[in-house]
């Protein structure tokens, strides 16, 4: 592998591009001129496209690897369905019938596919059980990856992420202000989830496969939370249980559901198959936003 293209290049993407950068050519694709020149900006080429259109992909060079990490930008399960399923559909049409075509593909998708397992452990042999319009339209994207990619000649791997955080995505303020809700967080830092990736196109790992990509730690709300405010040097955040936020009047149908949903992700695959976290939990992926707020 020596040349891969990042299609959707955002927030993992362009983390993604520059672990890449260094030792190979890498082609972030973004749909807005300002989106392109935050990929220059970051060290690689950037070409100005849209995913879902076949005639755009066809200005992106040719590759070794696709990855598709691109976003619906959190609209509805409609828009999520023309970027997830019919977008990476196009896209895999567009380089398979190429005549030097791509032999990977890296689909980003997210753990909400599992739905609820009532605080259980989940692994890549748990069934997937979607529990909204947009987390089904997720895991028919997984399917799309895997079989549709294979009839091509591509072989696929969906890289289900666990919630991201990083720069510019702590939400300190979320936790130390609260309350906060009873229940688990499955998370993984940016910089872990861009090189989770990079690392199985570079050990051309998990063809066919799905691999789960969360921290070592799925973490309980409130003790996480109080972690935190210990280490800002803030007063705890008062706490509440999953039934008094049921309870609440103010809830929406979507935070009903996220407060419903509990499971805690294992990322022993990702292990076993030999990458090693920067950020293994929460701690040490928090250190710079706990700095920071101190510093300020």
């Amino acid at each position: 592998m020596s040349r891969v293209a990042i299609l959707g290049c955002g927030y993992v993407g362009l983390e993604l591009g520059r672990q890449l950068a260094p030792d190979h050519e890498v082609v972030g694709v973004r749909r807005s001129a300002d989106g392109c020149e935050t990929i220059e900006r970051a060290g690689f080429e950037a070409v100005q496209a849209d995913v879902t259109s076949r005639d755009d992909l066809d200005s992106v060079p040719d590759v070794d690897a696709v990855v598709f990490a691109a976003s619906s930008g959190g609209r509805g399960a409609e828009a999520a369905r023309e970027v997830y399923v019919e977008g990476l559909r196009t896209a895999i049409e567009a380089f398979a019938e190429r005549d030097d075509p791509p032999d990977r593909l890296v689909y980003t998708s997210s753990t909400g596919v599992y739905g609820d397992h009532d605080g259980e452990r989940v692994d890549e042999e748990t069934p997937i059980e979607p529990t909204t319009e947009k987390t089904e339209v997720l895991a028919e994207a997984e399917r799309v990856a895997i079989e549709e990619a294979g009839s091509r000649g591509i072989d696929g791997t969906v890289a289900r992420f666990a919630g991201l955080y990083g720069p510019d995505r702590y939400r300190l303020e979320r936790y130390l202000d609260g309350p906060v809700t009873e229940g688990y967080l499955n998370m993984v830092h940016r910089d872990d989830a861009a090189g989770a990736v990079r690392f199985l196109l570079a050990a051309d790992a998990a063809r066919g496969e799905t691999v789960l990509m969360a921290d070592d730690e799925p973490a309980d709300r409130w003790a996480f939370a109080d972690w935190l405010a210990d280490e800002c040097g803030v007063e705890r955040p008062g706490k509440r249980t999953t039934e008094e936020r049921l309870a609440e009047d103010d809830l929406s149908a979507a935070a009903r559901r996220r407060v419903e949903t509990s499971k805690r992700c294992s990322n022993d695959k990702l292990r076993e198959l030999g990458y090693e976290f920067a950020f293994p939990t929460y701690r040490e992926g928090y250190r710079a936003a706990v700095a920071a707020f101190r510093d300020e």
